[in-house]
């Protein structure tokens, strides 16, 4: 049924009515709105206060970023390198110079030793050169490539062996230079694997990925540890030994400084490879000697 429209203009009339007449009933009673506006007050109070907050802080000049340690503050790096001449032997200094010098607090002893065709069984490839620099460390009295003075009683520093004719990152460096005892990590492209190093589980040495001869006191690179300074100084008799068999040259200085267990895991728990036992192809001087023969060879006074 259709409502009419004046039907329905009389019900919104009456309803209208009652709300005002209830209006006006109830401006005589107390009002409990109070409360309620005291806290809406308060929270716009605390709203101000936090804005000026903000405010003064963006006025505020930023806080200086966090400088890193200066250099005389650092343990200092010494790498013990044997050389022998050879016609690589400048490029391999010069590619290995130019990452050490990007190290701070390094220092590089340098000792020369076989001769370029003299084999490795004449004489153990560097171990008198890197015992002489033990020797000069311990303040043996030795000069080793120039240098006269030992490290001062009580030098913070480690001691890496490092070839002239690895690959080297930078970042090894700052893994290393903290060492408290020996430290260890992966060499990559050794060992006929993509790369030797220790197993690690939970933060410590519990065995090593190696192929040849697993059963070393120390399967280890020469290029994967490094020892720290004041542990060879407490330990004057730990030395290279020359008559060590074939592979276990680094076991015969390591088996005197620590026990396997005691190995302080490095980059990343040996997870990553920061240092490559690469080899530079010897030269094929073929042309050359055949232009010697001639009388034509290349100037002899230009160092290669």
């Amino acid at each position: 049924m259709k409502l009419k429209l004046k039907n329905v203009f009389l019900a919104y009339f009456l309803v209208s009515i009652a709300g005002l007449l209830y209006a006006l009933v109830q401006l005589g009673q107390p009002c409990d709105c109070l409360p309620p506006l005291r806290a809406a007050a308060e929270q716009l109070r605390q709203k101000d206060l936090r804005i000026s907050q903000l405010q003064a802080d963006l006025r505020r000049p930023p806080p200086a970023p966090a400088q890193p340690p200066e250099p005389e503050a650092l343990p200092t790096i010494y790498v013990v390198t044997p050389t022998y001449a050879r016609l690589v032997q400048k490029a391999e200094l010069v590619r290995l110079s130019q990452t050490l010098s990007l190290v701070p607090r390094l220092h590089w002893l340098l000792a020369q030793r076989l001769r370029e065709g003299e084999p490795g069984w004449v004489r153990p490839r560097g171990v008198e050169q890197r015992n002489r620099a033990l020797d000069w460390l311990r303040g043996g009295g030795r000069a080793v490539g120039g240098e006269k003075d030992p490290p001062p009683p009580g030098t913070r520093g480690v001691v890496y062996f490092a070839d002239d004719d690895n690959t080297y990152s930078r970042e090894l460096f700052e893994e290393m230079r903290w060492t408290r005892g020996v430290s260890v990590w992966p060499v990559g492209l050794v060992g006929g694997l993509r790369f030797e190093g220790p197993r690690v589980q939970d933060g410590r040495v519990v065995g090593f990925h190696t192929a040849w001869e697993p059963n070393r006191p120390f399967p280890l690179d020469m290029a994967g540890f490094a020892v720290a300074l004041p542990l060879l100084l407490a330990k004057p008799h730990a030395q290279f030994d020359a008559s060590a068999p074939r592979g276990h040259l680094e076991s015969s200085l390591l088996s005197h400084l620590v026990d396997p267990k005691d190995l302080e895991p490095r980059a990343a728990n040996c997870t990553r490879v920061l240092v490559w036992h690469t080899r530079t192809e010897k030269p094929k001087m073929k042309q050359e000697e055949q232009l010697q023969r001639q009388g034509r060879g290349s100037d002899p006074a230009v160092e290669v």
